[in-house]
């Protein structure tokens, strides 16, 4: 039986009902297969945009081929250029939808080019001798069939193949000509590896494409672009930008371990996906931060170039080759063959660390060795991480083979002494004598549950089973030891189904589902609490730490009182999931303690040592209230050059209290300490002046305050914003009616960063002739999650349209003595005299449902919504639409789409209207009238498509 017949044959068998498997059955068996096992042990993929269309651009067929092989085209090239990389595979996009469509086979289905040589059949074989798998890239859009002027699908040619009409530019008819070349290619190719699949087409769908390459394929991987497809192998995760530091990718991910998940982005900084004439710079910073932070997260780095018609890589694209082909090899171990450390394979804790360093870390699941990437250097000659219960024995620079001083107590390790840093990512290599002090039999439950995720699952041992809130807060979970027993901290392991960087991709509003406001309390017999600990957890990925302190109790009650998401991320919004809480009792201590602890430096008055299980060394110095006359006095804090220095003062306070710190017998500098625990450190920074050399410091204050531990390091650059959230109401252009208007602002800033922040102030400012009322909101400083909120009224000049203006809203704080930041604004405009209403779709007073908003520079206000259509709740809707009285309306809608689409309107919730409309390019706005009956006074439009995509909206109005 050929494969053609057998595909009839599965068809035949799934209708029947014999291959049936739920969506849940076959998202659980998808998960691990034998057959991701090579992908599993990848680091990197190399991901080749290159078609008709690469520049210099061909329409036609046989001259496109004729100049590949005459330029001298070969599969090795490529193959080569991949294994440079470190890449175990290549993914080849030449069926793309942007580069013509060509096939690069054989093919005996018409409808689009097809080559003569078998480029794919030999880049495969190419790949085979030489240990890199092929993965073939299919669409499944039609909407650029004739981008170019030309039209680039066959109907006729495909239609008489198939022996009934076939319109190939229709979705539907392009999904049964794509079916058929999946088979096709199944039948011919053997030995490739899978489909990579952009998105997905409801012809495949219906008729069961992925079931049908699951039976006659076994061994070969599906991955699926920016969605997570239950039978995929693979989720693709498509140029993520923005983050802060830019190369955290795993920052806009949302795909828990042990899902296989792809960061798929292009290596030249600008350019199409496919060479367009041009050799654009590689940023090698850029880059090798994304492979290094990918691999810290078990993510694949998909890395796109441009290889031109003859193959050939551009040069600046090929340098960069060249470059990780020696960079690689030194530091091999810690990036191929491991996986990321921190989650569900275990690790200590990546992310940001002490003065502004930052990095990941990787595991080695068969030796435990982990890896320390530090891919931002800190200000300062050590890096400080949280060492996860992991006593550690050794510490080694990779590169150098340096064995480097360490110490650890506290929950943390300390690596000291670091004087050579590489450009782009210095590895140290941490043996470890095992995770210790940690309690095994701890049993959990919670005040909400969702239905088959219950609060057992948090204490199973098993990341891959988690608690789900069911969307309640607050929230507790209540921690059983059993019978009373001593607990030091919480260890936290939130389920990485969010992101941690809110931003909206491909019109999809994200936003963080972890933890922000939490509450530890404590009891020996389940009924009567006391207060243990308040805070906030920062929106990070990995395992996140809540020390507690001494504890002397049977339970522990960790309370939620809010996450990070909000309502603007309906898909993430109090949507907590938990995989694991463990509890501590203990630290691992090394065998020294680190430098410039406070226990052993002078002390004066009631200054005395005592033990603090949870600070650096295991002692802190307290008795520090009271003014001058007790204190600590470091005698020797030594720099190599003079200037302004961070200081960071590691400090317990059982009361609301200051610190205040004399550099060298200067006046003191003081900073306000917020109340925490007496046996708990957190830190407070001062910028400080020092002298090059010795130099001496006095810290005292006032209240019950205790010192750990002093660290000096460099200033944040002046380039240095903390991450914030400013929010700012009403959102989106405001169209006024004539004459004299008010416009009421409200506005929200939120602290995401784990900084401290002083003199705070919020407010507008209004161009001359406007009036505001109301004061500014002020703070004396903010810390992590802190909110600082007000309200407005400005009013324009009495006798006057507003025209044109924005009414920008400042947030400005200082950091470290220095001056910082963030604005926002909003404009506001007199509305056409032929329009009684105008709203754009981004307003803030419209509702939104699943859809979110992008940016559009050819829409109206910049902005638009996307992604409305293909479920009831993907819509948009205008509340509030005013018309002076009852009758009939023409609506004006601006909106882009690219080919033909439609919205289907609804007025006051009366039956829905169609409206189709077609365009060309997503980024040029298009206006179309319908008319619309209206009530006197407030009205409510809804524009949606329950069954399919709608164009995007930009912005209604009535005339």
């Amino acid at each position: 039986m050929g494969l053609r017949s057998l595909c009839a044959a599965v068809v035949a068998a799934l209708l029947a009902g014999l291959l049936q498997t739920t969506v849940s059955a076959a998202a659980a068996q998808e998960v691990r297969h034998p057959r991701q096992e090579w992908l599993r042990q990848s680091t990197a993929g190399l991901f080749l945009h290159w078609g008709m269309f690469t520049a210099p651009k061909h329409l036609d067929c046989a001259e496109w081929e004729r100049d590949v092989t005459g330029g001298g085209w070969t599969p090795d090239y490529w193959i080569d250029e991949a294994r440079k990389l470190g890449a175990s595979y290549v993914v080849l996009a030449t069926f793309h939808s942007r580069l013509g469509y060509a096939r690069p086979w054989p093919s005996k289905v018409p409808g689009s080019c097809a080559t003569q040589r078998d480029l794919l059949g030999e880049l495969v074989e190419a790949g085979k001798a030489k240990g890199v798998e092929v993965v073939l890239y299919m669409t499944d859009d039609p909407q650029w069939h004739s981008e170019q002027g030309v039209q680039m699908l066959d109907s006729k040619a495909y239609s008489d193949h198939r022996g009934e009409q076939v319109d190939l530019t229709t979705r539907e008819g392009f999904g049964k000509y794509s079916y058929d070349l999946f088979f096709e290619v199944m039948e011919k190719y053997e030995d490739l590896a899978g489909f990579w699949i952009d998105n997905d087409n409801e012809y495949w769908e219906r008729n069961r494409l992925y079931e049908q390459i699951r039976q006659l394929r076994p061994n070969w991987l599906l991955s699926n672009n920016n969605e997570d497809t239950p039978i995929m192998d693979t989720v693709s995760n498509e140029q993520k930008t923005g983050m802060f530091p830019s190369y955290d990718y795993p920052a806009a991910t949302f795909t828990p371990m042990p899902r296989l998940s792809e960061a798929c982005y292009k290596l030249p900084n600008t350019g199409d996906w496919w060479y367009d004439g041009g050799s654009h710079a590689v940023d090698t910073r850029l880059n090798t931060g994304r492979y290094v932070a990918n691999a810290g997260s078990s993510i694949k780095s998909l890395m796109a170039e441009t290889p031109m018609v003859n193959g050939k890589m551009p040069a600046q694209q090929e340098a960069f080759n060249n470059f990780m082909a020696g960079w690689v090899p030194p530091i091999r171990e810690s990036v191929q063959g491991v996986e990321g450390a921190g989650y569900l394979y275990g690790g200590m804790q990546p992310g940001f660390w002490n003065d502004g360093a930052h990095g990941v870390i990787t595991i080695n699941p068969k030796t435990g060795r982990q890896y320390v990437h530090v891919v931002t250097k800190p200000r300062a000659d050590f890096v400080r991480l949280r060492d996860n219960g992991y006593r550690v024995t050794g510490v080694k620079d990779l590169r150098t083979g340096e064995q480097m001083r360490f110490s650890q107590s506290g929950g943390h390790l300390t690596i000291e002494g670091i004087t050579s840093w590489d450009e782009y990512d210095t590895v140290f290599a941490v043996e470890t004598a095992g995770q210790q002090g940690f309690y095994t039999g701890v049993r959990a439950s919670a005040t909400s549950s969702k239905a088959g995720f219950p609060a057992v699952n948090l204490t199973d041992g098993s990341h891959e089973t988690y608690w789900d809130a069911s969307a309640a807060q607050p929230v507790s979970v209540s921690l059983d030891l059993g019978r009373r027993r001593q607990a030091a901290f919480l260890a936290v392991s939130q389920r990485e189904s969010s992101p941690t960087h809110a931003r909206v991709s491909f019109g999809r509003p994200e936003d963080s589902a972890r933890i922000k406001d939490y509450q530890v309390t404590a009891s020996d017999d389940g009924r009567t609490w006391w207060h243990v600990r308040t805070g906030a957890l920062p929106s990070a990925r990995g395992t996140r730490f809540i020390d507690i302190g001494r504890q002397e109790a049977r339970f522990l009650k960790l309370t939620v009182l809010g996450t990070w998401s909000g309502p603007q991320a309906p898909v993430h919004f109090k949507e907590l999931k938990i995989d694991e809480i463990r509890v501590g009792h203990s630290y691992p201590r090394g065998l020294r303690a680190g430098a410039l602890e406070a226990e052993h430096a002078a002390r004066s008055g009631a200054a005395r040592g005592e033990s603090c299980a949870a600070c650096s060394g295991g002692r802190q110095v307290t008795g520090l209230g009271g003014g001058e006359s007790n204190a600590v006095t470091f005698r020797d804090v030594s720099v190599a050059t003079a200037g302004n220095y961070r200081l960071q003062l590691d400090l317990t306070a059982a009361t609301a209290t200051s610190v205040s710190v004399s550099v060298n017998g200067a006046a003191p500098l003081s900073a306000t300490v917020p109340e925490d625990r007496a046996d708990v450190p957190a830190p407070t920074s001062l910028a400080v002046p020092l002298t090059a050399g010795r130099n001496t410091i006095k810290v005292f204050g006032t209240g019950r305050l205790g010192l750990d531990r002093v660290s000096v390091g460099g200033l944040p650059p002046a380039s240095y914003t903390p991450k914030t959230t400013l929010t700012v109401q009403p959102h989106g252009v405001q169209w006024a009616g004539p004459g004299q208007q008010s416009v009421k602002i409200t506005a929200r800033l939120r602290l995401d960063a784990d900084d401290q922040v002083d003199d705070v102030s919020l407010v507008p400012t209004v161009p001359a002739g406007w009036t505001l009322t109301g004061n500014p909101a002020t703070a004396p400083s903010m810390r992590l999650a802190g909110l600082l909120e007000g309200t407005w009224t400005a009013t324009s000049p009495a006798g006057q349209d507003v025209g044109t203006v924005s009414l920008p809203v400042g947030a400005s704080f200082r950091l470290l003595g220095a001056d910082r930041g963030v604005s926002g604004a909003v404009p506001v405009r007199t509305r056409p005299a032929d329009r009684l209403f105008v709203r754009e779709a981004e307003d803030s007073a419209n509702t939104f449902g699943s859809t979110g908003l992008s940016n559009c520079g050819a829409c109206s206000g910049g902005e638009k919504v996307r992604n409305i259509g293909g479920s009831p709740d993907a819509a948009v809707t205008f509340p509030n639409v005013v018309v002076p009285a009852a009758g009939s309306y023409r609506l004006f809608v601006r909106f882009t789409v690219n080919g033909p689409r439609s919205y289907f309107v609804t007025v006051n919730g009366g039956p829905p209207v169609e409206v189709e409309v077609d365009g060309l390019g997503n980024n040029t706005p298009y206006v179309t009238e319908i008319p619309v009956t209206l009530n006197a006074g407030a009205n409510t439009i809804r524009f949606g498509n329950d069954n399919a995509g709608a164009p995007d909206l930009d912005q209604v109005a009535i005339g």
